[in-house]
């Protein structure tokens, strides 16, 4: 009997191909404003922690900053001091499955890269939305993509594409504009989420707090009792629940957003939420019915 090999779109890939060459380091003794300035100029979730001597011992995400803002540290405080580490490595040339399986079971949103020759010096970060701008890239040039589809033209596969509410969470906890910083950062920190929603009294979407959110807060000096209106990004960006992967990753990529709250079909109601750590954990880009073949060179399968 022939042996059936299931691959997905990661199939075959390796760490180098969707790895950021670009690594953001701070020393153990700069400070947690120094962090939050770093974040904000080069948009990044966490930074790599080194020694004096530049070995990494490290890491500091704003998760991390979060707490520290929660537990009343100074902005003044040593990343030495709420950074976690070690930091977890991959080699470029490790398969790109087996990458996101260790992000995957350990908890984390990145590994940093080392070089295949055996030096441990790091040259690049790979976390989940490089993972995804991969398959976008993928997906955008397959022949299937919907957006290269002329108008009325079926290609037959308008069952098989992934919709929002094949990925999206329906975990939306949602506080009032009248919450305090203390009551957001306990939910993002108990459900692990990154943003929350805030609804006004009539229980209608009106802002998000981030994680970003919090720390600019906390960088201007804001205290843990202020309200959840004073510091929440508006318009709250969404999606609907039957729009296309494809178009809904495409959003959030040349918008530069980590998630959108996705909305009933036929009203404004939030339903679900879908970042692109959710995305990426799909693996098989914007179609179920995608194999390897399809997208990848055939010294690859």
């Amino acid at each position: 009997m022939p042996v059936v090999t299931h691959r997905n779109v990661l199939t075959g890939i390796k760490v180098g191909e969707a790895m950021r060459r670009q690594v953001i380091k701070l020393m153990v003794t700069d400070t947690l404003d120094i962090f939050i300035r770093h974040t904000l100029k080069y948009k990044v979730n966490a930074l790599l922690v080194t020694d004096v001597d530049g070995h990494p011992v490290g890491v500091v995400s704003k998760t991390d900053v979060m707490g520290a803002f929660y537990a009343g540290f100074e902005l003044s405080t040593p990343l030495e001091m709420i950074m976690v580490g070690p930091p977890l490595f991959c080699r470029i040339d490790d398969r790109l499955e087996s990458a996101l399986e260790t992000m995957h079971e350990n908890g984390v949103h990145r590994l940093y890269v080392t070089a295949e020759d055996g030096q441990d010096a790091v040259i690049g970060t790979l976390a989940y939305p490089d993972i995804v701008g991969l398959l976008y890239r993928f997906c955008s040039k397959c022949k299937k993509n919907i957006a290269l589809r002329k108008p009325g033209e079926n290609n037959g596969l308008s069952e098989t594409r992934l919709r929002a509410r094949d990925v999206m969470s329906t975990s939306v906890t949602a506080l009032d504009t009248q919450a305090n910083l203390v009551d957001i950062m306990e939910v993002l920190s108990q459900h692990r989420f990154g943003a929350v929603l805030i609804t006004d009294a009539n229980k209608n979407a009106a802002g998000v707090v981030s994680k970003t959110d919090l720390m600019i807060a906390f960088r201007h000096g804001m205290g843990v009792d202020e309200r959840a209106a004073a510091i929440m990004t508006t318009p709250v960006r969404t999606c609907k629940v039957d729009d296309y992967i494809i178009d809904v990753i495409r959003d959030m990529i040349f918008s530069d957003l980590h998630r959108l709250f996705v909305q009933s079909e036929s009203s404004d109601e939030i339903v679900g939420v879908i970042s692109l750590t959710d995305a990426a954990k799909v693996r098989s880009g914007s179609c179920s019915a995608c194999t390897a073949s399809r997208f990848l060179s055939p010294d690859r399968v």
